[in-house]
């Protein structure tokens, strides 16, 4: 058995898939946003460090494990764990896409794609296919019907402000995800990144009440704590730009969603498009559905922005392959060191 050490930040759920999932060979210790002084005290005689998206470790840390051999980051995100150090005491280190992460940044941008194209009422008219747009021709090179049910406001996220709201590794999928779309990147986060991880995702980091006001599309990443419950609420929305809108993907319980029906519904905000909901499975009195239903610029899916599975066995099993390959004297993916 090895011994392992696996640190993380999420909760009990996300921790007991990962352990179901972990070979049988790991003798893993699970501890959740442990302080520096626990870490270094539970590294005695560890051989892989497990650390998922986020979680110091320096010089010090990799001191107090002298049996260590592999640091493996599960996510993309590597500029808190020291290399150099790592490098001079022999041990590997090495980052882990999250697929489930990635798809969730994936369905961001289609949030505000489908926003942007005014998507489920543009494909309401095609599907109609009504009489009332007047007589149909044959199209050629020359002859077609632009634009022919008249809609306005259908644009793109060319030249747009997307800021996002709470940054994680989502968020850094996300920015990667629309570099060279020529639109402007802010972030807000508790602590700022680094200036060189600024660098490298395109972002600008400001204060909150400065993402709000200026950014064309919100993309929302809060996770649940009491401090977040129902944050976003009449009082956020007002401070929001006349026409933007709000993309989330985050815990659905930090939205008001009646106060963002009300946002959509008078027109201060151009549209909502939300994965995540304050009940789940989403209740029939939920007052964005009547909106999406009148069809206001709405789109609402059932949490299945991260796949099929958020917590699929045989992807969290993909995150030990780094270690079972290390174990074995196999080549090593993703190494940074």
């Amino acid at each position: 058995m090895h011994k392992t050490l696996f640190t993380t930040e999420r909760g009990h759920r996300h921790q007991q898939a990962a352990l179901a999932a972990a070979p049988a060979v790991l003798d893993i210790a699970m501890l959740r946003q442990p302080d520096k002084p626990a870490l270094m005290a539970a590294l005695a005689d560890v051989e892989y460090l497990i650390s998922e998206r986020v979680g110091v470790v320096d010089a010090d840390v990799i001191a107090a494990a002298p049996r260590l051999k592999l640091i493996l980051r599960l996510g993309s995100l590597t500029f808190d764990i020291d290399t150099d150090a790592a490098k001079a005491a022999g041990v590997a280190v090495c980052r882990w896409p999250v697929g489930s992460v990635i798809r969730v940044a994936e369905h961001m941008v289609l949030q505000m794609l489908a926003l942007s194209k005014k998507l489920r009422q543009t494909e309401a008219i095609a599907l109609a296919a009504g009489p009332e747009w007047g007589a149909s021709n044959r199209t050629d090179e020359d002859t077609f019907a632009y634009n022919w049910s008249g809609r306005d406001h259908v644009e793109g996220l060319w030249g747009k402000t997307i800021g996002i709201l709470g940054f994680g590794e989502i968020g850094a999928e996300l920015a990667r995800r629309l570099q060279g779309w020529d639109v402007t990147l802010l972030y807000h986060k508790r602590r700022p990144l680094p200036a060189s991880v600024e660098a490298e995702l395109a972002l600008t980091y400001v204060d909150e009440d400065t993402l709000v006001r200026q950014s064309d599309y919100l993309a929302v990443l809060l996770p649940y704590f009491p401090a977040t419950d129902l944050l976003l609420d009449r009082s956020y929305f007002a401070r929001m730009k006349d026409g933007a809108a709000l993309v989330g993907c985050g815990s659905g319980s930090v939205i008001h969603e009646a106060d963002l029906a009300a946002a959509v519904q008078s027109g201060k905000l151009a549209g909502a498009a939300l994965d995540t909901f304050e009940w789940e499975p989403i209740r029939p009195d939920n007052p964005l559905i009547p909106l999406a239903q009148a069809g206001h610029n709405i789109l609402l899916t059932p949490h299945i922005a991260a796949g099929a599975s958020a917590a699929a066995a045989r992807e969290r099993a993909g995150d030990f392959t780094n270690i079972l390959n290390h174990i074995e004297g196999k080549p090593l993916k993703y190494r940074i060191v």
